[in-house]
């Protein structure tokens, strides 16, 4: 193709210009066929599980006529005309664009586009949960219920899943097969448990039977945080070659916060109210629909995500020695090796666990102090909106920067990241202002999505590709174990503001010195922190692995 090489006209510095390209086929990007996204031509790849480029768009391949956008719609000569057209053109435009987001950077050959969505229907799934629970679990308890009451079953539903949580990462690394028919198991077992609160509906009183309800809410819990954590060991499978996984994990939150809490849990709450004309759980309904179709996408990931050959354990724990040193001979190893995470990563998972325990607490305490001074409906909105959109908007402008930071020193943001969070802590504890409270909401969020971000380029970095799937998914399951350990602490802890941030602070200090130290190469916990080295070799759990050069 001719359009494809320089003009010699152009001179000969213009080819040798850094920012000089050459001109495009119309209709695409260099080397890819028209109307797909712009997957990079070089079929080279970071990623070895992907397919070679051309043996799904290759050169001879033709193009045909539902490669191009259909006309008529948008255009001059067709326009569509009256409130009705506008209407139909502008959802159009709106998901022209949700289409060429979702397929940017060849994500939809690599197979990251089909992962999205799922990712979506997972973050919708919980936000229909939580507005169809919100009155029964959360915030209308009687007025004569003491607050210990509520307490009790709200630690009955989060303590089993601090002994669950921890499971998961493991039963990911023998998990060699099946990785979509789990991610699509966990939407159809939230279906079931939604259609058995849906059969127990009391319309008299608007609520479940305890019976019923805290062990749903248990286990749709235990289901959501089980699909993240399979969901970060199937990530680096999908990773296209032109874009690093910090911009990935960006993608799919910025993509589930928009299309998945926000717009799903405003469907479940207009759902909700109409239904509730009629005595029905309209949220419970749109759950069931979004599960549904979650399990449908999840099973049209591509089946590369499966691929497990010459994949390595990680294991949190480190028994070499410090310096640099190397693996025995093949010959001398006998047992299961193992990759030991690196300094970094162990850094930046002490300062992500930290923050996240105050991410747990942020979500479960705020209730309470709403709930324990006796005060209004309208005080009570109130107190939760602002802590709310406080987490909204910190949980966004995090995703957002952290896409576009240059993470040169990962753990070093991780440790300003924990430092931000618990000053912020301590200064709501000195104040015990419901604003220095929102402040610190805002703080966390925006931290713990940068914080998230740092360790994702750790784990990219510091570590081989045969062993990226599985330290995504344990630290995962260390992080959603945080979060219980959080919740669980403003579960237990007296609603007073200032007396439930000085307990939290009290934790977060013990988290940041671990991180601090990490950082510096030593640990308070041995064979947990960071006295390794930044890259380590595999180790073998059946002999003496490492020897010193």
């Amino acid at each position: 193709m001719t359009g494809s090489r320089p003009d010699p006209s152009a001179g000969p510095d213009d080819s040798r210009n850094p920012r000089y390209h050459p001109p495009r086929p119309p209709g695409g990007h260099r080397g890819e066929h028209p109307g797909m996204a712009n997957y990079p031509s070089s079929p080279s790849s970071a990623n070895r599980w992907l397919p070679p480029i051309d043996k799904t768009h290759g050169p001879g391949h033709r193009t045909d006529a539902h490669d191009h956008p259909p006309g008529g719609i948008g255009q001059t000569a067709g326009r569509p005309r009256g409130a009705a057209g506008r209407g139909r053109e502008m959802g159009t435009k709106m998901y022209g664009l949700f289409q060429r987001a979702a397929t940017a950077d060849g994500a939809d050959k690599s197979g990251l586009t089909a992962l999205t969505y799922p990712v979506m229907a997972n973050f919708a799934a919980d936000s229909a949960m939580a507005v169809a629970l919100a009155n029964t679990l959360f915030f209308a308890a009687a007025s004569g219920e003491s607050k210990s009451k509520v307490a009790l079953y709200l630690l009955i539903t989060i303590a089993p899943f601090a002994v669950i949580a921890p499971l998961i990462g493991p039963a990911i690394d023998r998990l060699q097969h099946g990785r979509r028919v789990a991610l699509a198991a966990s939407f159809a077992a939230r279906t079931g448990l939604a259609v058995v609160l849906i059969a127990n509906y009391d319309p008299a009183t608007g609520g479940f039977p305890p019976w019923v309800l805290y062990p749903c809410a248990l286990g749709m819990m235990v289901l959501s945080k089980s699909f993240s954590v399979l969901r970060s060991a199937v990530t680096p499978r999908v990773l296209p070659p032109s874009i690093d996984l910090v911009r990935v994990n960006s993608r799919l939150t910025m993509f589930g916060l928009l299309g998945g809490t926000i717009l799903g849990g405003a469907i479940a709450a207009g759902v909700e109210y109409l239904f509730a004309l009629f005595h029905l759980p309209g949220a419970l309904y749109v759950c069931v629909a979004v599960t549904v179709v979650g399990a449908f996408l999840s099973m049209r990931i591509p089946k590369w995500v499966e691929v497990t050959e010459g994949e390595v354990p990680t294991t949190l724990s480190y028994h070499g020695p410090t310096e640099t040193f190397r693996r025995l001979p093949e010959s001398g190893m006998s047992g299961k090796t193992r990759q030991p995470l690196g300094r970094n990563i162990i850094t930046a998972l002490w300062g992500n666990c930290t923050i996240k325990v105050m991410v747990g607490f942020l979500f479960l305490y705020p209730a309470f102090v709403a709930k324990s001074h006796d005060a209004s409906g309208w005080e009570q909105l109130r107190i939760l909106g602002l802590i709310g959109a406080a987490a909204g908007i910190g949980n966004f402008a995090g995703n957002f920067t952290a896409a576009r930071l240059q993470l040169g020193n990962p753990s070093r943001l991780v440790v300003r990241a924990a430092t931000a969070v618990t000053v912020m802590s301590l200064a709501t504890a000195v104040s015990g202002n419901l604003y220095v409270a929102a402040l610190a909401t805002l703080v966390t969020s925006g931290a713990s999505a940068v914080a998230k971000a740092s360790l994702d380029a750790s784990l990219q970095d510091d570590l081989p590709e045969e062993s990226r799937a599985s330290a995504f998914g344990r630290s995962e399951s260390l992080l959603q174990l945080a979060w219980v350990a959080g919740g669980a602490t403003g579960v237990l802890i007296y609603t007073d503001l200032w007396v439930g941030f000085t307990a939290i602070t009290a934790v977060l200090i013990l988290g940041l010195a671990q991180t601090l130290v990490s950082n510096g190469g030593d640990s308070l916990i041995p064979g947990l922190g960071g006295n390794r080295p930044v890259f380590a070799e595999q180790e073998n759990r059946g002999t003496a692995s490492a020897v010193r050069e």
